[in-house]
């Protein structure tokens, strides 16, 4: 309400930390892939799961279509004409 009252914050607002859950996850999705944490670690509680593969995804649109782009500007060759194999 205080920070509201500054001005800090929009009327009706109130921000709360990030967990630290969140935090960790953030940082492991940031340095590696999913599948290595999968191979390295036995046991990783399903919430923890969650968490690192939702922030493994790519949060700008820039970045989705980036990764989401497979056309390499090359033809494969294993398809014939037409879209034939």
């Amino acid at each position: 309400a205080a920070a509201a009252a500054l001005g800090l914050l929009p009327l009706g607002k109130t921000q709360s930390p990030e967990s630290l859950l969140d935090i960790a996850a953030r940082k492991v999705a940031e340095k590696w892939p999913f599948q290595r944490v999968e191979e390295r670690f036995e046991r990783i509680p399903e919430p923890v799961q969650r968490r690192i593969v939702y922030w493994s995804f790519p949060r700008s649109e820039r970045e989705i279509c980036m990764y989401s782009s497979f056309n390499t500007g090359a033809e494969d060759p294993a398809v014939g004409p037409g879209g034939a194999a």
